[in-house]
């Protein structure tokens, strides 16, 4: 169990220098207001000749008549988990990776913790996470594939060796940003800003809120912002991860207008487009401010060198109009094969296959 989140950051940050991973994984990210988002934290390490190879943070859930779950990166509260993780897994050095995540899931689920409760066998709960985690997770123990999202990325790359981002897009991609891009263009020059300081892009991260909710009301539903936790999660963010130059808040403008805003991640010459919120309601029929602030910001990054260019999980329309590839990322529950609950996921997965052949995930779209 954590009792100095302190050192644990310092013995996190080592790890994360010597291994890949993601920015969800950084300490960046899970260290922020930990405190609060892990009201019961857990950590798992793997040592190897003296030198630590794995870590995880786990929050864990459960009461004496409940299952003990440990949450991976996540609190298991829905008002603090709406920040939403992806590309999530444990820190894990790459020899041998995925017995190592087996061995690191086993353990998870095995290893004595105080006090001991919940007579129905421990459960682990992996969100976003990769194939080689889904892999190390069946082999540890019984596994419920809750959902499989696509993450459609832009490989960056590309674009260089092509010399161009629209020739690697379909005909009909290509039509409406040009067609978007004459119009707004009509109104005074394209144009992209990175906030550069702090309080700029806390005040990029207002007005892109305000045009999200505006969005979102629209269509009858709450929206991200709506959560105060999901505002004070990204506000302090911010604060972290801007001395880093780990986060950017860009605003796209055609003449003195703001057409939109982009709440991005950047790490290890990888982007991640989090967040946005456009003004729908000042564009025209043919002007679209979400394809044309991710056309120009797409552009910006290929310039700068970077590798790519990655929309997070979602098949929504505008994604897979400007992606040039897909990853996938899962969301499931591990028990052990011996539990209650290990027994109950064979037998869904026997009556799936039974019922359709396969035992495929399911894909959708989560707002964040």
């Amino acid at each position: 169990r954590v009792s100095d989140p302190a050192s644990l950051g310092e013995r996190w940050r080592e790890l994360e220098d010597r291994v890949d991973c993601s920015f969800f994984q950084s300490w960046t990210w899970t260290g922020c207001l930990a405190e609060e988002r892990f009201p019961d934290p857990i950590v798992l390490k793997a040592d190897r000749g003296g030198q630590t190879t794995a870590m995880a943070l786990f929050n864990r859930r459960g009461s004496w008549l409940e299952p003990d779950r440990l949450w991976l990166g996540e609190s298991g509260m829905p008002e603090l988990d709406a920040v939403f993780i992806e590309h999530n897994g444990l820190l894990a050095e790459r020899r041998q990776r995925e017995l190592l995540l087996q061995q690191c899931l086993s353990t998870a689920l095995a290893a004595p913790l105080e006090p001991a409760r919940g007579g129905f066998g421990r459960r682990l709960v992996l969100s976003g996470v990769d194939a080689d985690h889904l892999r190390a997770a069946q082999a540890s123990g019984s596994v419920r594939l809750r959902r499989t999202h696509r993450a459609p990325f832009v490989d960056c790359a590309a674009i260089r060796a092509r010399g161009s981002y629209l020739d690697v897009l379909s005909a009909n991609t290509r039509y409406q940003l040009r067609r978007s891009a004459r119009q707004y263009t009509a109104q005074g020059p394209l144009a992209i800003r990175r906030a550069e300081t702090t309080a700029e892009a806390q005040g990029f991260l207002a007005a892109l809120a305000a045009l999200h909710q505006q969005s979102w009301s629209r269509r009858g539903q709450a929206g991200a912002f709506a959560n105060p936790r999901f505002l004070r999660f990204h506000r302090a963010l911010i604060v972290r991860a801007m001395p880093e130059r780990r986060v950017d808040l860009l605003r796209i403008g055609a003449g003195d207008a703001a057409i939109g805003y982009l709440y991005n991640f950047r790490f290890r010459n990888r982007v991640l487009a989090y967040q946005s919120g456009f003004d729908y309601r000042a564009a025209g029929p043919q002007q679209k401010p979400g394809l044309t602030a991710h056309h120009l910001a797409i552009e910006m990054y290929a310039a700068q060198g970077i590798e790519s260019y990655d929309f997070l999980a979602g098949e929504d329309r505008y994604k897979l109009s400007l992606s040039t590839g897909a990853t996938e990322l899962h969301w499931l529950e591990v028990s052990p094969r011996w539990s209650a609950s290990g027994l109950l996921a064979l037998v869904r997965r026997a009556a799936h296959r039974l019922g359709r052949g396969d035992a495929g995930g399911s894909a959708g779209t989560e707002p964040r």
